[in-house]
């Protein structure tokens, strides 16, 4: 594994350089992994890292980038909107040749187009959003605070909101609550039963399962070599 880079379209205009982990020797079939957001993707990059370890030994070359506003990106993620996001893959996509995406929960959203893949655990936007807003409602109510989620929502739909300590615009907002995953069909939709064991989105913390890692590898390899 390694540290990699790749230009990647900026909101307003622009551009930035966005890191990415790799394995990369230069093989035929490559193949971008799209990060679980928010929240989830803190919770899965462990899990989405192991799982590049089991492909890379399979002998496919495996890419991981930032998105803007995420992780090591300079970007503040509070100027950024799902469209941006989009590009990023666009751009990644582009810059590491991928032949093949891997997308992880939320990661499905934001599709290369055209390429081919796998998308595991596939999830509407509105459904990330609600599930952070209830954290929230959970949180402040703990702390003796009232809040609703629909108030929530519709203040975040209007001056954005931050959300599990994530600055969201009123743009990302909007338009993530719009996002639903496109069926493809140069895409096999990967459901939780094929891997066995509870999600790892829903723990309380970033967590990994080997188990779960070595069978969604195994079924992008199988895939590949049958």
């Amino acid at each position: 594994m390694k540290a990699a880079s790749y230009p990647c379209p900026l909101p307003h205009c622009g551009s930035s350089t966005e890191y990415a982990l790799a394995f990369d020797s230069g093989r035929m079939r490559r193949i971008l992994l799209i990060p679980a957001l928010l929240d989830e993707g803190n919770r899965m990059r462990r899990f989405s890292v192991e799982v590049m370890r089991r492909l890379d030994g399979a002998g496919f070359d495996c890419f991981l980038p930032d998105l803007p506003g995420t992780n090591e990106s300079t970007v503040d993620l509070a100027s950024v909107a799902p469209s941006d996001w989009h590009s990023a893959t666009a751009a990644a996509a582009s810059a590491f040749g991928a032949t093949h995406v891997l997308a992880i929960r939320g990661g499905g959203l934001l599709w290369p187009e055209d390429l081919p893949g796998w998308h595991y655990g596939a999830v509407k936007g509105a459904s990330l959003l609600r599930t952070l807003l209830r954290a929230r409602v959970i949180a402040a109510r703990e702390a003796g605070r009232e809040e609703t989620a629909e108030a929530l929502l519709a203040e975040a739909n209007e001056r954005g909101i931050e959300l599990a300590g994530y600055p969201l615009s009123a743009a990302m907002v909007r338009e993530l609550s719009a996002l639903a995953p496109t069926p493809r069909s140069n895409v096999q939709v990967i459901d939780q039963d094929l891997l066995g064991g509870s999600p790892l989105w829903l723990r309380a913390e970033p967590d990994e399962d080997a188990g779960q890692a070595d069978a969604l590898a195994a079924v992008i390899a199988m895939s590949l070599n049958a």
